[in-house]
């Protein structure tokens, strides 16, 4: 099977090529790798305040790219949209689980029915599209067992986990009823430059690092024995990019993972090391994230690994350093 290292140019160069969500952390670190490859890259972002676009991330590229400001939702937008694109990474979705309980039907209509209105905008104006779909471990709920490979019941806790599933499998469905070429990838906790930093509305980790650059105090809820793995966002680039280059992957699922699990203390205490300085507390569970949250959790990314020879490259230690590094220099585009 083809390693990471895969020589991706000859696919991409000159491909057109769509990226939903694509100021947004994955997906502008998508199109730096594209741009590389020499692909005609299309971004579609709404620049909503609270989901997380930033043109910031793309400002070093942003003459060697086109850039839409349009909605997901907006179904006759995506209908013109995705005429004549090549491949469609479909990134653009709402990830906040407590901003989901506060507002199920705004996370129903961009998890769900844009979802499906994109799916249908290919499927009558572009079905030779590859449509690679961002999926989250979120839908598998508490792991019956560890760690949770693609078999795993499917139960999620909240309304985030029920409309992402929902969303996957509108993408699968279309793909046996209809042909379309779609895959979904099931993502784990992705950290990296160019995340949402401003608040912990979309992650964790992201609000770790604006704490420890501001010199503040880390806060862990519960007893920080929750276990978590990682993926640096340039090893789920490539594995974005690997689904797309290989048709064995078209109608399949894939789990993503790290092969560094950890706990939370001990995440916090590697983050304050590579800091060279900082302190963490201790807190109880705010009420609204324990009913939610899912305990321990680490992803089998074996299917993955043995199709398409896809595992994690960079270390935790040093993808934590990297961020780190970026966020010291960046931190004001992002606050």
């Amino acid at each position: 099977m083809p390693p990471p290292e895969t020589d991706f140019t000859p696919y991409f160069q000159g491909k057109k090529v769509l990226i939903t969500g694509g100021l947004g952390f994955i997906g502008s670190n998508l199109a730096h790798r594209l741009v590389e490859l020499g692909a005609h890259v299309l971004l579609v972002d709404s620049l909503i305040p609270k989901y997380g676009g930033n043109v910031f991330n793309v400002a070093d590229i942003q003459d060697r790219l086109r850039i839409n400001i349009a909605d997901v939702r907006d179904e006759h937008g995506l209908r013109y949209l995705v005429q004549g694109q090549e491949v469609i990474f479909n990134l653009a979705g709402q990830v906040s689980h407590t901003d989901s309980m506060n507002d199920p039907y705004a996370d129903l209509e961009i998890n769900v029915r844009s979802q499906l209105s994109l799916l249908e905008a290919c499927r009558h104006g572009n079905p030779q599209a590859k449509i690679i779909f961002a999926s989250t471990r979120q839908i598998y709920g508490k792991p019956a067992y560890l760690p949770v490979d693609e078999n795993h019941p499917l139960q999620p806790v909240d309304v985030n986990g029920i409309n992402k599933l929902a969303g996957e499998w509108y993408h699968i469905v279309y793909h046996h009823v209809y042909g379309l070429q779609t895959v979904s990838l099931r993502l784990t906790n992705t950290y990296g430059p160019r995340m949402r930093v401003k608040d912990a509305r979309q992650t964790f980790m992201g609000w770790w690092l604006r704490q420890l650059v501001e010199s503040q105090t880390l806060q862990i809820f519960g007893d920080g024995r929750q276990v978590r793995d990682f993926n640096y966002v340039d090893d789920v680039v490539t594995a974005l990019l690997l689904v797309v280059v290989n048709d064995s992957a078209t109608g399949q699922i894939y789990n993503l993972g790290g092969r560094e699990p950890i706990s939370l203390l001990d995440l916090a205490q590697l983050l304050i090391n590579l800091n060279q300085g900082g302190r963490y507390d201790i807190v109880p569970f705010p009420e609204d994230r324990q009913r939610i949250d899912i305990g321990d959790y680490t992803g089998d990314y074996s299917k993955i690994r043995h199709e398409l020879g896809w595992e994690p490259q960079i270390t935790l230690c040093d993808g934590l350093a990297r961020t780190l590094d970026y966020y010291r220099e960046h931190l004001a585009h992002y606050v």
